[in-house]
């Protein structure tokens, strides 16, 4: 428990089967007083009349996007207003990442955008025992929608040759980069 972040947001996101959920809560793990904040609980929540969000988006998917970012942002600064570092894991891609930037009031906030090969993606994918791709995504889709349409906030890594652990490390080797300023 070396580093202490504080009152601090940290955004994980990526392509399904980047590692988003194994290295935030290793993050989480790591910090002394943090929470990890799983976006997908919020679309979970949903018990009926959820739409998924697919390639061809509809009004309504795109509300309830919308919807669980704001639920989870909001959670996210509630927890740092409590001293907690707030371990945000969710996709959000393309110019959804500035919308989420803004959303989070709590500074400092981190960005951190977990970015494998495709190729790693596919392996990962096939060691899962859930599926996150099929029903209209593919990983070469994501992919591209992560490196051709996001912008560049905060730190992006490679991990396609790195352990969980040692993402963790470059995660926390490099927090100035990651950090998003003000605005």
């Amino acid at each position: 428990m070396g580093t202490d972040l504080g009152s601090a947001v940290v955004l994980i996101t990526g392509v399904m089967a980047a590692g988003k959920s194994t290295v935030a809560e290793l993050l989480a793990g790591r910090l002394p007083r943090a929470a990890h904040v799983r976006g997908d609980v919020f679309r979970r929540m949903v018990v009926s009349g959820r739409e998924e969000l697919l390639p061809d988006e509809t009004v309504e998917a795109r509300v309830q996007l919308e919807l669980r970012y704001r639920l989870s942002a909001l959670v996210a600064d509630e927890y740092a207003s409590h001293g907690w570092t707030a371990v945000v894991q969710d996709i959000v891609l393309g110019e959804d990442l500035g919308r989420y930037v803004a959303r989070v009031h709590t500074r400092p906030l981190y960005v951190v955008v977990l970015a494998p090969s495709t190729t790693t993606v596919h392996s990962r994918e096939a060691e899962r025992p859930k599926t996150g791709y099929g029903a209209g995504w593919t990983v070469e889709a994501l992919g591209r929608a992560l490196r051709e349409e996001t912008p560049r906030i905060g730190l992006w890594l490679d991990t396609s040759e790195q352990t969980p652990d040692r993402t963790v490390s470059s995660i926390l080797d490099n927090l100035p980069t990651a950090r998003v300023q003000a605005g």
